[in-house]
């Protein structure tokens, strides 16, 4: 599943699945450009990633999504893979605890910012018969108590759908659109909620696998829909969550 050639920009790949996702396709030839908000992290994380370079940006802001694609554009002359990854995951909250400022974040960042990136990455994508790939979530897939009218389960269902319409709709240029619904991973952002070994021990049951994932194996699957192997694959949602989606 070679990348050779290929420019790939990555939301949200300082850290977690992001990184995990710029590294495994730098490996396989691709340059890779990553965002994040937090510039000394997002610097480290690109010492680390052999050719890549980073942007600091915030998903939230249409001027500095713009900017990014244009400097992507500008240094590398075309764009051939976007990975809208960058995401947020609220408190768990029911739905009459949940402050109107808190939904509206969420569905800033975990909707809203993809379809920032995506317009703006739109043009030159169909120059490359390029790949997107959207990053959900298995609470995209089924109800949680506790969280399932949160609005992070909203902007995830969303984000599936999403998926779909716009891969129908660039089918013609050759763009594929697909996406990936992990389940726990072990990231930067699922370890405010595993902090003792009785969380640890709970959140590895609940996936039938017995465990909770790596951000390798989410890139690894990133890896194959954006490669040629996946050539006739558009529209595709993948569950990779230990089995959680399918109980």
């Amino acid at each position: 599943m070679k990348l050779t050639g290929k420019i790939a920009l990555i939301t949200g790949g300082s850290r977690g699945i992001g990184f995990a996702t710029a590294k495994i396709m730098s490996e396989n030839g691709a340059t890779v450009v990553i965002t994040g908000k937090d510039s000394k992290r997002l610097e480290k994380s690109v010492l680390k990633i052999p050719n890549s370079i980073g942007f600091v940006a915030d998903i939230r802001k249409t001027d500095e999504v713009k900017n990014v694609v244009r400097k992507t554009i500008e240094k590398f002359g075309k764009l051939d893979i976007l990975v809208n990854n960058a995401g947020i995951f609220p408190k768990i909250k029911q739905l009459h605890e949940i402050d109107e400022d808190e939904w509206n974040e969420v569905l800033d960042v975990n909707l809203t910012g993809q379809f920032r990136f995506t317009k703006e990455a739109i043009p030159h994508l169909q120059k490359t018969s390029g790949s997107i790939i959207n990053i959900s979530s298995d609470a995209g897939l089924k109800a949680y108590q506790g969280f399932n009218a949160d609005a992070y389960s909203a902007s995830k269902a969303a984000l599936i759908i999403l998926t779909k319409c716009w891969a129908l709709e660039y089918a013609k240029y050759k763009i594929r659109v697909n996406c990936i619904c992990p389940g726990v991973v072990d990231t930067d952002m699922t370890k405010q909620f595993l902090k003792t070994q009785q969380d640890k021990d709970f959140m590895d049951n609940e996936h039938p696998i017995g465990r909770i994932g790596k951000p390798e194996e989410i890139a690894k699957a990133i890896m194959y829909f954006v490669s040629d192997d996946a050539s006739w694959t558009t529209g595709a949602v993948l569950a990779v969550d230990g089995g959680e989606s399918i109980k």
